[in-house]
């Protein structure tokens, strides 16, 4: 490793070392989320729920991507960070040529399957009206089947470059593709693409703006290559030595949490579906702008997970832990504050982008108030989720990753709309959020006691 990167992972103060590697990869989220809203956004124009529903609710079959990523890419830059916290240089060179190797395959078969399922896979999603399950399934078509290796592989790329310290460059391709997109959608919408078309404009925009991503991180690792541990060579030896076993047993938590993300979401479009159209509408736009929230707290723990993967690693048990505590503050506080503003201004944010006075436009202000008060709960359970991961804990990772979306709030779902009708359906993400930020403070206290040298307690 360079001088520059041990210094950062040993020898930078703990709040520095943070912005440096949580800085970059939380402005690359915020783009991220700011170009999938420019997409609700252009399409709100057309003034159809139809439009907007086909989008928000392709999303799940979108963010599936992000969990074959994850399980590469976090399992991937854990076991990373710790090799190179261990000076085991060579694990870390093979650990990443088979995250790069696995996450192709499996995106590439994901790509298949979509293909070969598209229209029930469309109806799976909430697309069961025909309006909608046309335009829906012309969205999967470009952005699953033919751009989702790219998708996938690019948020792969920024896990594996960020484990050895390179936050800047590993956020900066998602800032490319996210940034690409917003310029790229009116383009195709209002300049290529008659009227009408507006859901094949955004989806053939985020599928330029992925490969385009994809190009700038190819040409970052062929010029930076020399200097780096990472590698994308296939060869025998990344089957060795237990590496994917280490790198899918830790990506399995963060594989399942966005997974069951997912499979929450889906069921929520499946059910809204219920109440018309404008449910859905109003739904997919605030779960959107809920997004920002989340995202944010998640560039903070992916950009703190080699520092903790690190010290962990080399027994620096004070670091880690401060690591811990000055990043779920920065987490915690920032969570709030973006809690507060939805509260206040919830009509004025969802009118962004339903530009309608109607049901959905109703809709959307109520859920968006409903679900932002999960965030700061949420906050602290994503902080110990990536410290387990980091610490290459999978058993309370992946228990805490399950009982924030799936155990508890599907259940929730169907509980809580026998009472309360669309809103019960909503109510199940706060009441899930807060049930794991209470578990997650639990294991995380007894790790530290169990774990921690006493004079650390």
């Amino acid at each position: 490793m360079k001088a520059d990167k041990i210094f950062l992972f040993e020898n930078e103060s703990v709040g520095k070392a943070i912005l440096r590697l949580a800085l970059p990869s939380v402005m690359g989220q915020i783009i991220l989320v700011i170009y999938n809203m420019a997409d609700t956004f252009f399409v709100g124009l057309s003034g159809s729920d139809v439009q907007i529903t086909a989008v928000t609710m392709c999303m799940p079959a979108y963010m599936f991507l992000s969990a074959v990523s994850n399980l590469f890419g976090v399992g991937g830059a854990s076991l990373i960070s710790r090799s190179l916290g261990a000076e085991r240089y060579d694990i870390a060179r093979r650990a990443s040529a088979f995250s790069v190797f696995g996450c192709v395959i499996v995106s590439l078969l994901y790509a298949a399957g979509c293909l070969a399922f598209l229209h029930p896979f469309a109806d799976l999603l909430g697309g069961a009206s025909a309006a909608v399950h046309e335009e829906a399934v012309r969205y999967l078509l470009i952005v699953i089947v033919i751009g989702g290796p790219f998708a996938a592989v690019n948020t792969l790329l920024s896990h594996l470059i960020r484990a050895e310290g390179r936050s800047l460059p590993a956020s900066l391709g998602v800032a490319i593709g996210g940034l690409l997109n917003i310029a790229l959608d009116p383009l195709f919408m209002f300049v290529i693409m008659k009227p009408g078309c507006e859901v094949v404009s955004v989806a053939a925009a985020t599928l330029l703006s992925n490969c385009i991503a994809s190009a700038y991180y190819m040409i970052y690792l062929i010029r930076h290559h020399q200097d780096m541990v990472f590698s994308v060579r296939p060869r025998k030896s990344m089957f060795s030595g237990n590496i994917p076993r280490e790198v899918i047993r830790i990506g399995i938590p963060a594989c399942l949490m966005t997974l069951c993300e997912n499979i929450s979401y889906a069921l929520l479009n499946n059910r809204m579906a219920l109440y018309g159209h404008a449910a859905q509408a109003g739904i997919g736009v605030a779960k959107k702008i809920n997004m920002l929230a989340h995202s944010i707290v998640r560039g903070i723990t992916h950009g703190v997970l080699p520092l903790i993967g690190y010290s962990f690693s080399s027994g620096n048990w004070q670091r880690m832990r401060k690591t811990v505590r000055v990043s779920s503050v920065m987490s915690i506080t920032i969570a709030c504050v973006l809690t507060g503003i939805s509260l206040v201004f919830a009509d004025g944010l969802i009118g962004l982008f339903i530009q309608t006075d109607g049901d959905s436009l109703r809709y959307g202000s109520t859920f968006l108030r409903i679900l932002c008060v999960g965030a700061p709960f949420s906050a602290w359970a994503y902080t110990v989720i990536s410290f387990f991961q980091a610490a290459g804990r999978m058993g309370s990772a992946t228990a805490l990753a399950l009982l924030r979306k799936g155990v508890v709030d599907i259940p929730l779902m169907f509980l809580y709309r026998a009472f309360f009708a669309a809103r019960g359906l909503v109510l199940a993400t706060p009441a899930a959020d807060l049930i794991c930020c209470v578990t997650a403070a639990v294991l995380y206290a007894v790790f530290c006691r169990r774990t921690c040298p006493p004079s650390l307690l």
